[in-house]
């Protein structure tokens, strides 16, 4: 079973979710601020956490800077925030996912499950696919490793999720369309900033210069290729 935590501050939202989680079989526990969800993430290891911005004790961006120290937990923002900043702070911070409130239950469901694959996607990888070595970096994505200059690089599941999609299908083009659908589910078809908002985190981790790549590949108009 799925371990949801809910960190919201509005008992009404919570209620709802959690009423609504639990009865498509979720296992849900809630957390009021940032503080408690903090400790709840450490005690319980949710398989996702739904993550208000606005907490009454600290900011949401800084609760997923401190989950970001030690987990990888995938982290689905839910949040009034309307502004695009926001959201780019968010994903910057290591968000996977971001829900401008009010939003559907569908719409939640679906990129509920989007976070939660992407969580356990390594796990159909490979062995002979799973290590890639270029001249600048090495990715190891069952063990989800990657070097450059001697250097551990970080990178978030979406992240992860991403550059496994593009290496699998090494030196081949993958559209916006099937990169948007295999990492963030098809309701986010259409979302293609999330795609130019992660790549530039990649290229800026494992490239050598990010502006002139030579492996994560923009093919203009059409999508994404990896060349190693």
């Amino acid at each position: 079973m799925t371990r949801v935590l809910v960190v919201d501050d509005e008992p009404q939202l919570v209620r709802s979710l959690v009423i609504s989680l639990k009865a498509r079989k979720y296992d849900v526990a809630s957390s009021p601020d940032g503080g408690t969800a903090l400790e709840a993430a450490a005690g319980r290891r949710p398989d996702v956490v739904l993550l208000d911005l606005g907490l009454p004790d600290m900011d949401g961006i800084d609760v997923i800077k401190r989950l970001r120290g030690w987990s990888q937990v995938p982290i689905l923002v839910l949040s009034a925030r309307h502004d695009s900043e926001e959201k780019v702070q968010a994903l910057d911070a290591g968000a996977d996912d971001y829900i401008t409130k009010p939003f559907s239950m569908d719409e939640l469901l679906a990129r509920l499950g989007a976070v939660t694959r992407r969580g356990l996607a390594h796990d159909s990888v490979g062995p002979d696919e799973a290590v890639v070595e270029t001249e600048e970096f090495t990715v190891d994505l069952l063990a989800r490793k990657a070097r450059r200059g001697g250097n551990n690089i970080r990178l978030t599941p979406t992240e992860w999720h991403l550059l496994e999609v593009l290496i699998r299908n090494k030196g081949r083009l993958v559209s916006r369309r099937r990169l948007l659908q295999e990492v963030w589910g098809s309701s986010s078809r259409s979302q293609t900033n999330y795609l130019r908002v992660y790549m530039a985190h990649l290229r800026r981790k494992l490239e050598a210069d990010p502006s002139h790549p030579r492996h994560l590949i923009t093919v203009s108009g059409l999508g994404y290729r990896f060349e190693a």
